[in-house]
């Protein structure tokens, strides 16, 4: 762990580059490939190594991606390094609508850039921003689901790191995140006085909880689907997600990972995940089959699939973690990987999304063999 939060806050400041006003980004990747400041992938960075940036780094960061929201609310992809809001994946050119995850990368973001700075005057500012952020995001009225309209043929993108996935209907990645953000706004609403704005998005992640649970849940195969109508095939990173955020129940989650220990082989190479089961592929993907989203293993979502597996097979789930290090000792933190290809070796949320997942196992290590 010591190695990998070393090599995690080593590669966020060798990714970092400084714009012509002074302002830093931290584009996805160091050196060349992502050449523009991406919102899910800061957050992920955030996540795991919110002391690899400074306190201006972090205020000038957020207040980037907050300028580039729009008067309605809604959140982009990415912002260019000179500035100009992208709202759809692939500088804009996928799907006729803005990205499905934008509006909760920005308040996870902002969460993330609290809990480090403390700053009560931060928080009342932000606050208006982030509630209009969450009021811009696409949901079906009767669930509170995340949700991509099956009647157009490609509405928007969903969870970007599933971009090229054509997903329709109800989408469960972008709905737990949803849950995510309710969850930390409210928190932030209860840290700022605002106690019944705070109840009122406790109650909404308790009502979307019930949905996710209800809606995607394939009690045959055990696992979550990722989608209702297009793409309702079982994932892998959104089962995995669900059992980290507390979401599935606790039989759900027992599913979960006994279905990771029992297909272990054929999910996860060199301590990297699949979206989907081993040998299947999206219903309706813009990428062709063993690579990129559609069949490459990738270090994002190491640490949910790790936690998920940890409480049914922990050996396994710590084989995870050593097998990830050793390869990324070996080979860089990839973006992804299939057999002897490697892509983007220095892809820095492959360093720093798993750690808060590896870091709950040690921690529950740790509190299982204290003596009481």
């Amino acid at each position: 762990m010591s190695w990998l939060e070393d090599q995690a806050r080593g590669l966020v400041r060798e990714c970092r580059r400084t714009l012509p006003d002074g302002r830093a980004v931290f584009p996805p990747q160091v050196g060349t490939g992502y050449e523009a400041f991406w919102l899910r992938d800061y957050a992920y960075m955030l996540e795991g190594a919110p002391d690899a940036f400074t306190e201006q780094e972090l205020r000038e960061s957020l207040r980037m991606f907050l300028d580039a929201q729009q008067p309605d609310g809604t959140c982009v992809d990415c912002v260019t390094f000179d500035g100009r809001p992208i709202l759809k994946p692939g500088m804009g050119t996928m799907g006729e609508n803005p990205v499905a995850d934008g509006s909760q990368f920005l308040v996870d973001v902002a969460y993330c850039t609290w809990k480090r700075l403390g700053d009560a005057e931060l928080l009342q500012a932000i606050l208006p921003r982030l509630e209009k952020a969450l009021q811009a995001v696409p949901t079906q009225e009767q669930t509170g689901l995340v949700w991509i309209d099956p009647r157009k043929t490609w509405d928007r993108c969903p969870y970007g790191f599933t971009d090229t996935v054509v997903k329709t209907g109800a989408e469960l990645f972008s709905s737990l995140l949803l849950y995510q953000s309710y969850i930390q706004i409210a928190e932030m609403e209860a840290a700022g006085g605002r106690l019944e704005d705070s109840k009122k998005y406790s109650q909404k992640a308790a009502d979307l909880k019930e949905s996710i649970r209800n809606t995607f849940w394939d009690e045959q195969i055990g696992l979550f689907v990722a989608a209702t109508h297009r793409c309702r095939q079982p994932d892998i990173w959104g089962s995995a997600f669900a059992v980290y955020l507390d979401v599935a129940t606790p039989a759900q989650a027992r599913r979960v990972g006994e279905y990771f220990r029992d297909h272990y082989s054929r999910i996860v190479q060199a301590g990297k995940i699949r979206h989907l089961p081993g040998d299947v592929f999206w219903e309706a993907c813009k990428t062709p089959p063993d690579t990129y989203q559609n069949g490459g293993f990738w270090g994002v979502p190491a640490g949910w699939f790790a936690a998920a597996l940890w409480p049914v097979a922990p050996t396994l789930a710590e084989k995870t973690i050593l097998d990830f290090v050793q390869d990324s000792r070996r080979r860089g933190f990839a973006e992804w990987v299939q057999g002897d290809t490697i892509r983007l070796p220095k892809y820095v949320a492959s360093a720093c999304a798993p750690l808060p997942g590896f870091r709950r196992i040690v921690e529950e290590q740790t509190r299982r063999e204290s003596p009481e």
